[in-house]
């Protein structure tokens, strides 16, 4: 998909054609599109179509007179088990359009269309870049906030009961914490290239602006490590605790059986077609009642004091 848009007072409005726009928003493209912005454009085949891989690693191309800068963007998906992930975006600079290339439609152009400041023109490249970038750091901080609330409420419902489908939900947080811890550090070395890049041409409130950019996303990997390690340390206290409920159950079920085995012990001994002690007296069936009783108690006393119960 294909949209067109032209930056006019601050904000950016859809265009019907290419001639007319700035910036091209390509969202999964086929063949037809892909062409069609090669030969309008003159854009190589492989910058139009390194955002398709979902494993893509951010990095910056030069192929004059265009540029390919590939950063990976969080998503937010409910209808997955893995509901927070990552993705890649091509951003490709032409000297007269910005084209963003993404294999699903992300929140990030949603998130920047409502900003409330208004956003710089895309003929400001730096400037324009810097904000994006800026706004993709918010959005990982944003949803590492989610991931903390939603692994706080599934640990309150385990707490209350420890069922498989919050377990499950605990690990599918853990594993979207690994995609933005790997994401997060995969485009740390790009802020350092983009700045070597334009070097000479910034002026000290861009420096500032990147050196902002850096401090964002290093915000954001920090938070995600320390999301990750309380993550895996729960998971492992939970582990613990169903390996410690399962021994206690045992302990539980193991004394119930030894004290009604007492009982069926005395009982089956008495059951014998032999000859045995006190068969003829009066009292041959208190005895084993009694017997089978004391036993169990003693039993019970035991496995009381040892803390089986």
């Amino acid at each position: 998909m294909l949209t067109y848009m032209k930056h006019q007072a601050g904000r950016f409005e859809n265009v019907d054609t290419l001639e007319g726009c700035q910036i091209v928003r390509v969202v999964a493209p086929t063949q037809q599109e892909i062409s069609l912005l090669q030969d309008t454009l003159h854009i190589p085949a492989d910058f139009l179509m390194a955002a398709m891989d979902r494993d893509e690693r951010p990095r910056i191309e030069i192929d004059d007179p265009c540029r390919l800068v590939i950063l990976r963007i969080p998503h937010h998906d409910e209808s997955s088990d893995t509901p927070y992930v990552t993705l890649a975006l091509a951003l490709i600079l032409t000297p007269t359009h910005i084209i963003t290339v993404c294999s699903q439609e992300s929140m990030l152009w949603r998130d920047l269309l409502t900003v409330r400041h208004r956003l710089p023109p895309p003929e400001d490249r730096v400037s324009f870049l810097s904000a994006l970038f800026l706004q993709v750091a918010r959005q990982y901080l944003v949803l590492l906030r989610q991931i903390r609330d939603q692994a706080d409420a599934a640990e309150n419902a385990i707490h209350g009961s420890m069922k498989n489908e919050m377990l499950i939900r605990m690990l599918n947080l853990e594993k979207c914490l690994v995609f933005f811890t790997t994401s997060l550090r995969a485009n740390e070395p790009l802020w350092d290239r983009f700045r070597r890049i334009h070097g000479r041409d910034l002026t000290e409130d861009e420096k500032d602006l990147i050196d902002d950019i850096k401090i964002e996303f290093r915000q954001a990997q920090e938070l995600a490590d320390i999301y990750s390690n309380i993550l895996s340390g729960m998971m492992d206290a939970f582990a613990s605790v169903i390996a410690n409920n399962l021994n206690v159950v045992m302990k539980l079920l193991t004394s119930i059986t030894i004290i009604l085995m007492l009982p069926t012990l005395i009982a089956s001994i008495y059951g014998m077609n032999v000859e045995l002690p006190l068969q003829h007296s009066p009292h041959a069936f208190l005895i084993p009642m009694v017997l089978s009783f004391v036993l169990s108690a003693i039993a019970i006393t035991v496995f009381f004091f040892k803390k089986w119960f």
